[in-house]
Parts: C-alpha cells; sequence; structure tokens
C-alpha cells in the first residue's frame, strides 16, 4: 500500500550499498564527491527531475561503507517506477548500488521511523595486517587483541546511557542513547568483529566505542576503565577514535507498517538534530 500527497508526490523507500573509500560521506557538500550527491544526481537524470533531495536512515563519516543503508525521497507521481533501479545503477559509479527501490508505505520516514541502525566494526590484527581483498572495509592493528576480554568489557555500555565521553558533541543535541547490541566476535577468518547496534548514534560514537574496547583488548586498560569513561559523561583523551574505513552499516531496522508514522513522530519529539554515524 503507498498513497499520493495532495501535492501529486509519492514517496519511495530506497535501499543503498556503497563503498565509502571514494567519498567524503553520505551528506551532499559543495565541491566533495559525496554519495547523496551521486545518487541525487542520477535520480534526476534518469527521471528527468529539476531537483530531488534524499532522506537517509544514517548519515554516515566520510570513509564509512554501508550494506543496508535506507533513504527516502518524494518524487512526481507520475514518473514511472518500472526498471528505474536498474537505470540508476547503470549511471551510477561502481561503489554506490541500489539494491532496492519500492514506493514507500503510508508514515514511512527513512530518518525518523527507524527503530535502530546497526554497524560492523572489522579489525585484523594478524602479523601481516588484513586481507588485501578487504583492505578497505577492515583496519589493521598492529598488537594481538583479547576479543573475549573487550566482549565481556562492553557489556557495560549496553541499555540507555548519556554516551557523552564517546560522541563529539552538537549545539542542541543530545547525548543520550539507548544501545542495543555491542557483541565483539573473532570471525572464523581471524578477524575481529565488533556488532554494534542502538536506536540512534551520535558523531563518531561507534568508532569510539570500539577505539575504547581495542585498548582493553591489547591490554592497556583493564575492563573497568571503559565503565569509568562511561560515568564521567566527558570525551576521555584515553578514549582512540577509530579510522572511518573499518566501518560499515549493516542493517536499519523498522517497525511494521502501521507504526511507522507513530515511531517517526515519537522519534522527532525528543531528537531533531541529524544523526551521523561513525
Amino acid at each position: 500500500m503507498t498513497s499520493i500527497s495532495a501535492d501529486g508526490l509519492q514517496r519511495l523507500r530506497i535501499d543503498i550499498a556503497y563503498d565509502g573509500t571514494p567519498f567524503a560521506g553520505w551528506a551532499r557538500q559543495p565541491g566533495q564527491r559525496t554519495v547523496q550527491g551521486e545518487v541525487e544526481d542520477a535520480l534526476m537524470r534518469v527521471a528527468r527531475l529539476p531537483a530531488v533531495r534524499l532522506t537517509v536512515a544514517g548519515r554516515t563519516d566520510a570513509g564509512v561503507h554501508a550494506a543496508g543503508q535506507v533513504a527516502h525521497v518524494d518524487i512526481p507521481a507520475e514518473v514511472p517506477l518500472g526498471g528505474l533501479a536498474r537505470r540508476l545503477n547503470g549511471v551510477l559509479d561502481r561503489a554506490v548500488r541500489v539494491t532496492g527501490l519500492a514506493p514507500a508505505p503510508p508514515g514511512f520516514d527513512a530518518r525518523f521511523s527507524a527503530l535502530s541502525r546497526r554497524y560492523a566494526y572489522r579489525i585484523s590484527d594478524a602479523s601481516y595486517g588484513a586481507d588485501p581483498l578487504r583492505r578497505h572495509d577492515t583496519l589493521a592493528w598492529p598488537r594481538p587483541l583479547d576479543a573475549d576480554g573487550m566482549r565481556r568489557a562492553a557489556l557495560v555500555l549496553l541499555g540507555e546511557h548519556d554516551f557523552a565521553a564517546f560522541c563529539r558533541r552538537r549545539e542542541g543535541a543530545t547525548t543520550i542513547r539507548t544501545l542495543l547490541r555491542l557483541d565483539v566476535r573473532r570471525a572464523t577468518d581471524g578477524v575481529v568483529i565488533a556488532d554494534v547496534e542502538a536506536d540512534a548514534f551520535c558523531h563518531s560514537m561507534v568508532r569510539a566505542l570500539v577505539g575504547a574496547l581495542v585498548a582493553v583488548g591489547e591490554g592497556r586498560h583493564q575492563a573497568g576503565w571503559v565503565s569509568h569513561i562511561l560515568a564521567r559523561a566527558v570525551r576521555d583523551p584515553g578514549v582512540t577514535v577509530l579510522p572511518a574505513h573499518g566501518l560499515t552499516l549493516v542493517e536499519v531496522r523498522y517497525p511494521p507498517d502501521s507504526a511507522l508514522a507513530a515511531r517517526a513522530e515519537a522519534t522527532r519529539a525528543v531528537r531533531v538534530s541529524p544523526t551521523l554515524s561513525g
């Protein structure tokens, strides 16, 4: 089920994957190559529109990747949707792919209707560094990591907290978030993967959280240090914000269609500043 607005616009949900290496982040910026700019320009070209504006679930930083980014756009109802995704991929850079495109259900807002965003951060502590085939999405770390110790240290971070110690503050924006998942494991290929999910993330939050766990994993700090940092609620110079290229937006979760509008209204009431990743 979809709907047409009073001004004759239809809302589309667009699912997007991208290699963030060549881009200055998601958000369009003057003189910079960005994912938003690439997709909007492609949409204007193939749909023959003078202007479009995408709203995204999570505005990823420069160098951050996405396997499951979600955006919405309002376009004239008369624009034919058949083959639109294929035509977009035909003009987009190969670093960006539209993996899904369909009319959005009523009440859908890619940003405000989202229940959570999930990211994965990949770290190789192998003596030879990162697998050359995964070098763009995996951080090479020079010292061995205790993945189990990192996982145990992460437990204190779960739940609703003020994550000011792990965020770059923005005027008028809250740093209170609900961390739903922070699991650290060593994959079968030996890579340490941090799986992180929250209702939303503030700027640099994921990379700072994983950076703090890395300090525990390599033995520079005990697990209790993470709890101390969280309780202080101020940025600590001992927390390393890890490089962007190890981070990938994996998934954005939404409620059932019947609850989309209510979720968007509730989210707007408590969070009106842009949500950034990483």
